[in-house]
Order: structure tokens, then sequence, then C-alpha cells
């Protein structure tokens, strides 16, 4: 992936999404509800203040997220790869 975002944005690669519910029905592909969590693939260098300060982005590569139902916007690779690029705010946790 030749992608790098800039100032305090991430790219995330969205988890699957369940397949099988708790009580054991299979989801077909247009049941399924969009995921909200995913890996992070890539981060921007930070934010900048208005004191001109560099922020540290909190986030690092490899963090498992959560994030806004609709948040972000969606891409796809020249391999096909789906991938999110959103700002670093739009993530609400980190999974540990």
């Amino acid at each position: 992936m030749n992608i790098t975002p800039l100032g305090d944005r991430v790219i995330v690669k969205a988890l699957d999404a369940m397949e099988v519910t708790k009580g054991g029905i299979v989801l077909p592909d247009t049941a399924k509800e969009k995921p909200q969590e995913g890996k992070v693939v890539a981060v921007g260098k930070g934010k900048i203040m208005e004191d001109g300060k560099l922020k540290a982005m909190e986030l690092k590569v490899g963090d498992k997220v959560l994030y806004g139902k609709y948040s972000g916007t969606e891409i796809t690779t020249k391999d096909g790869e789906e991938l999110l690029i959103m700002r670093e705010d739009d993530v609400y946790a980190v999974i540990k």
C-alpha cells in the first residue's frame, strides 16, 4: 500500500461484518450491518495546533479501533482492498 495520510488522518481497514448471529442465523451480504470496528493500517504525522506546534497522534499502526457508523471516506486501492480514511477525532475508542 502506497498511501500515507496527511495531518491528523488515519487509514483504517474495516473488520469483516458478522456472518452468523448469536442465535445461529446466517446473514446474507445484503443484511449485514456496516462494521464499526477496524484496524489502523497507517497514521499521519499529527495535528498542527493554533500555536503552530505539532500534536502527535494517539493512535498507532495495528490498533484495533471503534469508529462512527458513517465516519470517514471509503477508498479502494489498486489491489482491490477497501479502506477508510478518517480524522483521528472520528475514532471513538481503542479496543485492547
